[in-house]
């Protein structure tokens, strides 16, 4: 039944993020907000989520090391495992965005995260200043957007949807994402403690993969339509937003206590960011080829099978 119930609140979380961000796009362009500001803004939070959601509901429920597990072993599932498997479907290639301002963003925010959780702790005013870092880099995106709209690249008009709707949408999406975090919390420390491993195991890899799955949804679905750029931009977003929003949020509600195994999962999340600027090195292609992609897949299975060895209970 655990099983059951922890599967059906990924589904509700999923859905819920879904139904939550059509509804908050609706609300974005009746405001007339360009198509760049809703895609940089609302959809990247929105692939973030489920794993707000989970993380959130854990630091309340005294649950640290999934809140903390929850966000590393995404961000190396994002990296490592949806890179990857996007890159055997279509070698993506770096727009100069990602380059210059979002991977370097990405980089820093990782060893930020590296540096509060060395102590073997977040504090509260450490968790307040990766939020204020994320409200910074949301401004930005918002001051870039309307530079790009002012400059002239109109977006595609759509028929606007009702106000009921977006209504409807956003209630059930926000029903849906508390409803599915509270039983994908409750039953992932259930199957946990049935299956004798800890609490932060089952947060860096199966929570980790469940909550990823809108990511991965958007990378494939983005990689078959030939859009790579879309793809890795998909990708560094959340993995900003993950550590950023979440940790920050987290860890303004109730310090969060750092295990080994996690710092480790930290320290991983650090190094595959750096690993995945040195693919766009501009020395080199730009591109992160098949090959590379098979071995980001191959290092995330070593990851896995680490954290498996290390954090048995």
């Amino acid at each position: 039944m655990d099983i059951l119930l922890f599967i059906a609140g990924a589904a509700l979380v999923i859905l819920g993020a879904d139904w939550l961000v059509d509804g908050a796009s609706g609300v974005a362009r009746r405001f007339g907000l360009s198509e760049y500001v809703i895609g940089a803004t609302i959809v990247g939070i929105g692939t973030s989520m489920p794993e707000f959601v989970v993380s959130a509901v854990a630091a309340i429920k005294g649950n640290a090391d999934i809140a903390i597990g929850n966000v590393a072993g995404s961000n190396l599932f994002n990296t490592l495992m949806i890179i990857g498997v996007t890159a055997l479907i279509l070698p993506l290639l770096f727009s100069r965005r990602n380059i210059r301002i979002d991977m370097p963003m990405c980089i820093a925010a990782s060893l930020l995260f590296v540096a509060f959780a060395w102590g073997g702790k977040v504090n509260r005013w450490e968790g307040a200043i990766l939020f204020a870092l994320f409200v910074a880099y949301i401004w930005f995106n918002l001051k870039k957007g309307k530079t790009e709209e002012e400059s002239g690249e109109d977006s595609k008009k759509e028929t606007p949807m009702s106000i009921w709707k977006m209504i409807a949408l956003i209630l059930a999406g926000l029903g849906g994402l508390v409803l599915g975090g509270n039983l994908f919390v409750d039953h992932g420390v259930n199957i946990a403690h049935a299956m004798h491993i800890s609490e932060a195991v089952i947060a860096n890899t199966i929570m980790a993969g469940g909550t990823s799955l809108p990511e991965l949804a958007v990378c494939i679905v983005a990689a078959a339509k030939g859009r790579g750029q879309m793809a890795i931009g998909n990708i560094i977003g959340s993995n900003i937003s993950n550590i950023l929003l979440i940790i920050g949020f987290s860890a303004a509600i109730t310090p969060l206590n750092v295990l080994p195994v996690n710092f480790q999962s930290i320290l991983a999340v650090a190094i595959s960011s750096v690993l995945l600027m040195l693919t766009a090195f501009p020395l080199r292609t730009k591109k992160i080829e098949r090959w590379e992609g098979a071995l980001f897949i191959a290092l995330y299975v070593a990851y896995v099978l680490m954290i498996l060895h290390v954090g048995a209970v």
